[in-house]
């Protein structure tokens, strides 16, 4: 008996034979050599409790980030710190973009708080833009969460505006829920670490998901300059929430720089040719900064994208999409030709 809810998201390779798995985000190289011998070296010593506080693991993270490590906590993946996070924080309204990650919403109506969302325009090709301090200004929330780049657009806000954005929240008394777990991926990111120690009010999400395949492994970390809120945080979860071997995967990870480096600019070409190759089946193809592109085209097309083997996430479940949109993960080159090869075969049938 499957006792969980219906799964929103992408990456579901057991319930179906997949070929090509363009539904999930991740590391189009998959994951670093390091990170499996981390893990491997990890087998004789599974006897022990992992470390509670994540003690290598956040000063490596400290290092990597140029942060003091008490701004710094270690989770079950990016997941189980949004949700940590609303249960912690408490707050009464709570105002998202929309499109975007479903996880906000749910963790923070798990927590009893009321979701508000500003819509993005396809015509602006789903920008953040400037009326979102209109938005805040109108419904007034106690936190506003953003995804940049956002998921699934793969837009990046300008920095100007998140700057903005993050003034206008503290002079407001509004808590700034950043994701971040994209954002190393992309070419020009701008990360808002940097006002961590300034604004206490900034809690910046980070996860090794995508940037070094780890899916399987659940493991993600925060960051934020309020300390009190980080240890109700803490609280909120199980004792030995991260396992030795995702600590240990992630201190390797945060070594492989060359790792990282590659891909981003792998991924920028790759996303180009998809981009343009998706373009001439005259889809409309959001502009992205990210490793995924959403598009509008044929509304059964994951279904008869399935029937060969191949997986890419249906979009219709996002608030602001609906029927006809989909969401792929820029891939290898020859991963991608094959799906580009798949949907011709389809379109040609039509």
């Amino acid at each position: 008996m499957l006792y969980k809810t219906i799964n929103p998201h992408g990456g579901d390779v057991y319930k179906e034979p997949i070929r090509l798995d363009y539904s999930a985000n991740t590391n189009p190289f998959g994951t670093p050599e390091g990170v499996k011998k981390a893990i491997c070296g990890m087998i004789d010593k599974m006897y022990h409790y992992p470390d509670p506080y994540c003690r290598e693991l956040v000063e490596k993270i400290a290092e990597t980030e140029n942060i003091p490590s008490d701004y710094i906590l270690c989770g079950n993946g990016a997941a189980e710190l949004i949700y940590s996070y609303f249960e912690a924080a408490l707050p009464k309204k709570v105002a998202e973009t929309a499109p975007t990650f479903s996880e906000y919403s749910a963790a923070a109506e798990n927590a009893g708080s009321t979701v508000v969302r500003y819509y993005l325009s396809k015509d602006n090709d789903f920008e953040l833009d400037g009326g979102i301090l209109d938005f805040l200004a109108k419904e007034k929330p106690d936190v506003l969460a953003i995804c940049n780049p956002n998921n699934p657009t793969g837009r990046l806000a300008k920095p100007q505006l998140m700057e903005n954005i993050l003034l206008y929240c503290h002079q407001n008394n509004i808590r700034l829920f950043v994701d971040e777990c994209f954002l190393d991926l992309t070419e020009n990111g701008d990360s808002m670490k940097r006002y961590l120690s300034s604004f206490s009010n900034l809690f910046i999400l980070k996860a090794f998901t995508k940037n070094y395949g780890m899916a399987g492994i659940r493991l993600g970390y925060c960051m934020c300059g309020d300390t009190t809120l980080l240890k109700k945080m803490s609280q909120k979860v199980q004792p030995w929430n991260v396992s030795s071997f995702a600590q240990k995967a992630g201190v390797a990870a945060l070594s492989e720089h060359h790792f990282l480096e590659k891909a981003r600019k792998y991924i920028i070409n790759e996303r180009k040719w998809l981009l343009e190759s998706l373009k001439k089946f005259e889809f409309f193809v959001c502009p992205s900064d990210a490793n995924y592109l959403l598009f509008y085209g044929k509304e059964d097309l994951d279904v008869l994208l399935m029937k060969k083997g191949i997986a890419v996430r249906n979009c219709s479940n996002y608030y602001g999409l609906g029927s006809g949109w989909f969401r792929i993960a820029v891939r290898t080159r020859e991963e991608n030709e094959k799906l580009i090869c798949a949907i011709k075969s389809i379109c040609e049938k039509v």
